[in-house]
C-alpha cells in the first residue's frame, strides 16, 4: 500500500462523530432576549471529550493494524511451508516413480519366466550339494532385494500421499489466511478514513486544543510516573540493546505508514522489530506478540533497549532509551520521534535481551535536532 493512503491513518468518518458529537454541535438561535455571547472554540468539557474520541479511533486503527500485520507475518510463514512441502512433494514423487519402476522391472521378470527356483529344488537337482548351498545365499540376496523394492515402493507411496494432504492443508491455509489479511486491511483503510474525516472537521483553533491538551496529559502522566521512583535509577544497555537504540535513533523523522518495516518508513511495530533485528536479534514482528512472547520486566527496572507496551490490547510500542524516553512511531500523519515514556497509557514492559550483560560504559547517540516535536497525534498534519 503506498504510502499516502497508509498515512491516511490520520484524517475520513470522524466527521460524522464529530458531528454527531454533542460537544460540537452548532449553537442554537439565540434567544430574542440580550444573551451573552458564546465563548470562542470548545469549551473545556468539549476539548477533553474530542480528544478521548480520537484517542480511541487511533487506538481501535492501530489495533486492527496490529491484527493485519500478524496476520501478514503468519502469511509469509505459511507460504514458506507451502512452498517446503511443495518442492518434498515433487522429490517424493521422483522417488515414487523410480520404485514404480523398479517393480515393474521385478514384475516382467516373473512373467518372463526368469523367477529363480526356490533355494530347496536347486538343493535336490544339483550334482554337487555344496555349491548348490552358495547359489542359495546368491537366490536368498536377490529375494531380500526384491522385498527391499517392495518396501520401498509401499514406504514412498504412502509418504507421497501424507506430503499431497499436508500440502494441501497448507494452501488451504494460505487461502483463509489471505482473506483474512484482505478484511482486515479493508478495516483498518476505513478507520483511517473516519480519523482523516474528523480530523479534517476539525478548525485551527480546535486542533490547537487537542494537542495542547494532550500534551498536559502526558505531563501529568509522566511527572506522576518520575514522583513514584520508576524513573530514577539508570541502567546501561547490554550491546545489543545499545545497537537497537543507535538504529531507532538514526529514524527519526521518518514517517509512520502503516504496515511499513523501514527502510524509508514505519509502523509501531515495525520500528521496534528491525531495531532488534539490526542488533541481530529476531524478535516477534507486532506489539501483541511482542508483549506475549518476550520476558517482562518492571517498568521501574527499564534498561535501553527495553521495550515499553500501551494500552490493554497491546496495541502500540515504542523503544526505551533512557532518561525516561522512548522512540517511536506514534501514528500516521506524525515521524519517528522521542516522546515521554507515559506519552500513551502504559500496558508495561519486555526485554528483548534479558541474559545480554550490560554495558560498563554507555552513552545515549545524540539527538538530532526536533527530535521531541511534533505532536505524537498528527494532530499538526490532518491532510497527510
Amino acid at each position: 500500500m503506498s504510502g499516502r493512503v497508509a498515512r491516511a491513518l490520520s484524517t475520513a468518518a470522524l466527521a460524522a462523530v464529530f458531528a454527531a458529537s454533542p460537544a460540537v454541535a452548532e449553537p442554537s438561535p439565540p434567544d430574542p432576549a440580550p444573551a451573552p455571547a458564546p465563548a470562542a472554540g470548545p469549551a473545556p468539557q468539549s476539548v477533553a471529550g474530542l480528544l478521548k474520541q480520537l484517542q480511541t479511533l487511533y487506538r481501535k486503527a492501530e489495533e486492527a493494524g496490529e491484527l493485519h500485520n500478524g496476520t501478514e507475518e503468519e502469511l509469509r510463514k505459511r507460504t514458506a511451508e507451502a512452498g517446503k512441502l511443495r518442492a518434498e512433494l515433487a522429490r517424493a514423487r521422483t522417488e515414487l516413480d523410480a520404485g514404480r519402476r523398479d517393480a515393474g522391472r521385478l514384475a516382467r521378470e516373473q512373467y518372463q519366466g526368469r523367477t529363480d527356483f526356490s533355494a530347496y529344488l536347486r538343493l535336490l537337482l544339483a550334482e554337487d550339494p555344496s555349491r548348490a548351498l552358495e547359489q542359495g545365499h546368491v537366490i536368498e540376496r536377490a529375494l531380500a532385494g526384491r522385498s527391499a523394492v517392495v518396501d520401498r515402493l509401499t514406504g514412498a507411496e504412502k509418504h507421497a500421499e501424507e506430503l499431497a494432504a499436508r500440502s494441501r492443508a497448507a494452501q488451504n491455509r494460505q487461502r483463509v489466511l489471505a482473506a483474512q489479511q484482505r478484511k482486515q486491511r479493508d478495516t483498518v483503510r476505513s478507520r483511517l478514513k473516519g480519523i482523516e474525516a474528523m480530523l479534517a472537521s476539525l478548525s485551527a483553533e480546535q486542533l490547537a486544543a487537542l494537542a495542547a491538551l494532550e500534551e498536559e496529559n502526558t505531563d501529568e502522566a509522566q511527572d506522576a510516573l518520575a514522583a513514584s521512583g520508576a524513573l530514577s535509577s539508570v541502567r546501561p544497555p547490554s550491546e545489543e540493546g545499545g545497537e537497537a537504540v543507535r538504529y531507532a535513533v538514526k529514524q527519526i523523522g521518518k514517517p509512520y505508514v502503516w504496515g511499513a518495516e523501514g527502510p524509508e518508513s514505519f509502523d509501531c511495530s515495525g520500528l521496534t522489530s528491525q531495531a532488534w533485528s539490526a542488533a541481530g536479534r529476531d524478535i516477534p514482528r507486532t506489539s501483541q506478540e511482542q508483549w506475549r512472547r518476550l520476558p517482562k520486566v518492571p517498568v521501574g527496572s527499564l534498561r535501553p533497549g527495553d521495550l515499553v507496551v500501551y494500552f490493554p490490547e497491546a496495541t502500540h510500542v515504542a523503544l526505551y532509551i533512557g532518561n525516561g524516553l522512548v522512540v517511536h512511531a506514534p501514528r500516521p500523519g506524525a515521524t519517528v520521534k522521542v516522546s515521554p515514556l507515559a506519552s500513551n497509557p502504559l500496558l508495561g514492559a519486555v526485554r528483548p535481551d534479558p541474559g545480554g550483560e550490560p554495558l560498563s560504559v554507555y552513552t545515549l547517540p545524540e539527538l538530532p535536532d526536533g527530535a521531541t516535536s511534533g505532536a505524537d497525534t498528527g494532530y499538526d498534519a490532518p491532510g497527510a
